[in-house]
């Protein structure tokens, strides 16, 4: 019967659902609808690639035409006399660019530039999903403490409403303690509802983002608040890091090339483009010969209305908005991190605050609570020093979770 016992107890243990950030991560990069719309736009760019490297490639045609009937106008001795007949001609043409000054080699360019803005945009999306996901499971864990927090509070007061009730009937306490000691327990027992209730809320929510069942009783890595500190010296750092390698800088980086590209494009169709052309055609219609050509045509815009040279005032527009856009990214980028680390260093010191409270509170409900049982302190002195230790604990956990938050956003904005 033991062997039976122990057995179903490993079996429970070893049957607890274990789940940590990087799994996380990991199944929502692979699962998430939105990844995989940035992937299909990288594979929709690939391709827009290709449409345009094919203007600097031979363009082949195949021509054919067949008339069933057709009416033949002859001239004969002065007269015109007509003649039905079917007719069909059948040919290939070659159209090969020669040179457009430089506007196909600019839209390539162009192209090729926006391809890898795609791409960046992808591991951006990454990046942002990656951020939003340990921020989640960080938030679960904090959520999973303060439960232990909560019930922990819980059976406090449900042992002081038992003690209150066992001293009353001594005579050694009143009613109004043990009413007092019974609607904190209730009280406490709401709390620890509603911080399951929210519990349940992130628990749901990483369900659906990693498109994987999440049980309450899952085993998460506490170990996601634990973090290094960042120093004056890795503050500037960082900053270098994030000018350098952010990918929202990189875009905008880009963005500025491609619209120089598109630019140079507008300006080079005011002058044309060179073509070699070939063509072979087979006609039968009343009689049959052979059609052979072969040239270069040149095509020069003479006026187009204003068009082209709109075009490029627009896109020389383009590209002085892409530049004014990156400098206000760098900038924003600059005035969050420094926010982040004004934050990390408030936060330093709250952190030694809260712990010294928490010190301090455990001293304290020992010693209300010891003074209590020998009635020389009152039950709203042993609820305060509750109160106390419980706003200690769930004060430093919030911190622990402010902090986290402010490194995972660092990483994120840093390129990490």
């Amino acid at each position: 019967m033991k062997k039976l016992l122990l057995l179903a107890l490993l079996t429970i243990v070893s049957g607890a659902q274990t789940l940590t950030v990087q799994e996380c991560v990991e199944q929502t990069l692979a699962n998430h609808p939105d990844i995989k719309i940035f992937m299909l736009k990288v594979a929709q760019s690939e391709e827009s690639y290709n449409i345009s490297r094919s203007e600097y490639l031979p363009q082949v045609s195949l021509l054919g035409e067949y008339n069933p009937q057709r009416t033949y106008v002859l001239q004969q001795g002065g007269q015109f006399s007509t003649i039905d007949d079917d007719g069909w001609s059948i040919g290939a043409m070659l159209k090969q660019k020669i040179w457009d000054f430089s506007k196909t080699a600019s839209q390539i360019a162009a192209s090729r530039i926006e391809q890898e803005i795609t791409e960046l945009s992808l591991e951006d999306a990454k990046a942002v999903m990656a951020y939003k996901i340990k921020s989640l499971y960080a938030l679960m864990a904090l959520q999973h403490e303060a439960i232990n927090v909560r019930r922990q509070d819980m059976e406090a007061k449900k042992a002081l409403y038992t003690q209150a009730l066992g001293l009353e009937k001594q005579g050694l306490k009143t009613k109004a303690d043990v009413a007092r000691f019974n609607a904190a327990f209730y009280l406490a027992k709401e709390n620890l509802k509603l911080t399951q209730a929210s519990f349940d809320k992130s628990r749901s929510t990483m369900a659906l983002y990693t498109d994987t069942p999440i049980q309450r009783d899952v085993k998460l890595d506490t170990r996601a608040f634990k973090h290094g500190d960042i120093n004056l010296k890795n503050k500037y750092t960082l900053k270098n890091q994030a000018l350098q390698n952010n990918s929202q800088l990189k875009m905008a980086s880009k963005s500025i090339d491609k619209s120089k590209k598109i630019h140079d494009a507008a300006k080079a169709s005011h002058y044309g483009s060179v073509d070699a052309v070939a063509s072979h055609t087979q006609t039968d219609m009343l009689n049959r010969y052979d059609t052979s050509v072969i040239g270069i045509t040149l095509n020069v815009p003479l006026y187009s209305g204003g068009r082209l040279s709109a075009e490029e005032q627009r896109m020389q527009i383009e590209t002085y908005v892409a530049q004014e856009q990156l400098a206000s990214k760098a900038i924003a980028l600059e005035e969050e991190l420094e926010n982040l680390f004004l934050d990390l260093e408030s936060y330093n010191e709250s952190t030694k605050a809260k712990k010294a409270q928490l010190i301090s509170a455990k001293e304290t409900q020992k010693a209300v609570n010891a003074r209590y049982k020998e009635g020389l302190s009152t039950y709203v002195e042993v609820l305060d020093a509750a109160a106390f230790l419980l706003e200690a604990e769930l004060g430093l956990l919030e911190i622990k979770y402010k902090q986290y938050i402010a490194f995972s956003r660092i990483d994120y904005l840093t390129g990490k």
